[in-house]
């Protein structure tokens, strides 16, 4: 039920329902008693929940397209404006993700 919440809402909510003022609370998290209850009304409103990112991203996949058309690291590297190191991470990473089945 919690879980779109942020660790600062969801302590604060713990606390509270500990039963501590909001005094207290507030001196936990050196912040206002009138902060701390804004923090609790905001915990109200309904949020849209990021979607959790299982698949590759662009970057990823457009290096190992590059990879299989036989552009070799520095080009990529080039492209990208990065090192050739990072690009073999950036493959060793869509590869992993290939290899677990999460892309």
């Amino acid at each position: 039920m919690e879980n779109h919440l942020r660790p600062i809402e969801r302590r604060v909510l713990a606390l509270r329902a500990q039963g501590l003022d909001m005094e207290e609370i507030g001196r936990r998290f050196r912040k206002s008693a009138d902060q701390i209850e804004r923090i609790i009304l905001w915990t109200l409103i309904p949020r849209r929940r990021l979607p959790i990112h299982q698949g590759m991203t662009p970057k990823e996949r457009r290096v190992l397209a590059l990879r299989a058309n036989g552009h070799g690291y520095e080009d990529i590297a080039m492209r990208f404006r990065r090192s050739p190191e990072h690009i073999r991470r950036v493959e060793s990473w869509a590869q992993l993700r290939l290899e677990l089945g999460l892309a």
